[in-house]
C-alpha cells in the first residue's frame, strides 16, 4: 500500500491541553530562576567564583627547564622548581619567571682598533646558564643586556691589546681571555658563562689586500730559499763525491807506488845479490863469472831490442860467436863451482839454448856465424 504524504500545511494543530500544559511548565522555570537569583542563588555563584580563583591562585603548575620566585607581599621568600607547587591566595605570588637552560646570546659587531692600530670589525656568541634564579632574579637588572654590555667591552679590551696577525691566528686565546673576565664577574648574578666563541674578524678591504700580498711575497721567499738550499745541497753532494773519489784514486796510487816501489826493492836486492855472488867469484880469481855477467846483460839488451814497439827490423851481424863463447864460460864456471856431474847436467840444457838462439836469430843471410 501507499502510503499518503501529509502537507505541513495540512498537519493538525495541536489541542487546547497542551497548549496548556507547554505554559505551565514556562512559568515554573521563570518562577525558579527568579527565586534563585533572589537571594541565596547569588551567594553560591559568587562563592564558585571565588572558589576557583583561589583554586587557580593556590596550585601552580612551573614547566620543565624554568624556575619561579615567590614574594610574600614584595619579598622574595622560596623559589618553585618544576612540577606542582602551591602557594598561599592572596599573600604570596609569583615573582620572575626565569630559563634554567642554556642559552645562546648573540653579541653585535663592533670596531676594535688592535695594538698596531689596525681596525677590525668582530662579533660573536655567548652561551649562559642561570645556576641561581633568586641571584639572577635580584641581583642585576636587565640580566641579557648586562651580560652583553660586558662580554663587549672585554672583547675590545683583549682584542686591543693584542697585534693583528696574533688576532688572526689566536681566536682560541682570544675566547679563553674573555670567557675567563666574564664568568668572573658575572659568578655574583647567580649565572654561568659557559662559552664565548668569535664568529668573525673582518679587517678593511685594504689591508686584506695587503696580507695577500704579503702572503705571496713570503711564498715566494721560501721557495726561493727552497730552491737556494737544494742547489747548495746538490753541490755539496757533488763536490763530497768527487773528493772520495780524488781520495780512492790517490789511495790506489800510493798502494800501487808502494807496492812497485817494494817490487823494485825487491828486484834491486836481487841484482845485488848476483852482482855481490859474481864480485866474490871474480875476487876468488875466476874469469869466467866475468863472461857469464857480461853474457848475461848483453841477452837483456838483445831481448829489449827485438820487443821494441818502434823496432822492425833488427840488423846483424851481432856477435854470436861471443855470446856463444860466453855460454861456453858459464858452462865452465858451473864445472869448477859444483863438479862435473853439474856440468854433466848442464850440457843436455846448453844445445836447446843454443839451438833457441840460433833459431830466434837469423844471421846467415847477413854473413854473421850460425853458431
Amino acid at each position: 500500500m501507499r502510503s499518503a504524504s501529509v502537507s505541513p500545511d495540512m498537519r493538525p494543530w495541536p489541542d487546547a491541553t497542551q497548549q496548556d500544559a507547554g505554559r505551565s511548565r514556562q512559568r515554573r522555570f521563570f518562577m525558579f530562576a527568579g527565586d534563585f537569583l533572589s537571594g541565596t542563588g547569588i551567594l553560591v555563584l559568587v562563592v564558585l567564583f571565588v572558589a576557583v580563583l583561589v583554586l587557580l591562585s593556590t596550585i601552580k603548575i612551573v614547566p620543565q627547564g624554568y624556575n619561579y620566585t615567590v614574594e610574600n607581599f614584595g619579598r622574595y621568600t622560596r623559589t618553585l622548581t618544576p612540577g606542582l607547587n602551591i602557594i598561599v591566595p592572596f599573600i604570596e605570588r609569583v615573582g620572575r619567571k626565569l630559563n634554567m637552560m642554556e642559552q645562546v646570546l648573540d653579541v653585535p659587531t663592533q670596531e676594535v682598533i688592535t695594538r698596531d692600530n689596525a681596525s677590525v670589525a668582530a662579533d660573536g656568541v655567548a652561551f649562559y646558564q642561570v645556576l641561581d634564579a633568586a641571584a639572577a632574579a635580584y641581583e642585576v637588572s636587565g640580566l641579557e643586556n648586562a651580560i652583553l654590555n660586558l662580554v663587549m667591552t672585554n672583547l675590545r679590551s683583549v682584542m686591543g691589546s693584542m697585534d693583528l696577525d696574533d688576532l688572526l691566528s689566536n681566536r682560541d686565546a682570544i675566547s679563553e681571555k674573555i670567557l675567563r673576565v666574564v664568568d668572573q664577574a658575572a659568578n655574583s648574578w647567580g649565572i654561568k658563562i659557559t662559552r664565548i666563541e668569535i664568529k668573525d674578524i673582518n679587517p678593511p678591504k685594504n689591508l686584506v689586500d695587503s696580507m695577500a700580498r704579503q702572503m705571496m711575497a713570503e711564498r715566494e721567499k721560501r721557495a726561493e730559499i727552497l730552491e737556494a738550499e737544494g742547489s747548495r745541497n746538490a753541490a755539496i753532494l757533488r763536490a763530497e763525491g768527487e773528493k772520495q773519489s780524488q781520495i780512492l784514486q790517490a789511495e790506489g796510487r800510493r798502494d800501487a807506488a808502494y807496492r812497485e816501489a817494494e817490487g823494485r826493492e825487491r828486484l834491486a836486492e836481487a841484482e845485488a845479490t848476483a852482482t855481490r855472488l859474481v864480485s866474490d867469484a871474480i875476487a876468488a880469481g875466476d874469469v869466467q863469472a866475468i863472461n857469464y855477467f857480461v853474457a848475461q846483460k848483453y841477452t837483456e839488451a838483445l831481448g829489449k831490442l827485438a820487443s821494441a814497439p818502434n823496432q822492425r827490423v833488427v840488423l846483424m851481424p851481432l856477435e854470436a860467436s861471443s855470446l856463444i863463447g860466453s855460454i861456453a864460460g858459464i858452462g865452465e864456471l858451473a864445472r869448477a863451482t859444483f863438479g862435473d856431474d853439474a856440468a854433466a847436467g848442464a850440457r843436455p840444457q846448453a844445445g836447446p839454448t843454443a839451438g833457441k838462439s840460433r833459431t830466434r836469430v837469423p844471421t846467415a843471410p847477413y854473413g854473421g856465424s850460425e853458431g
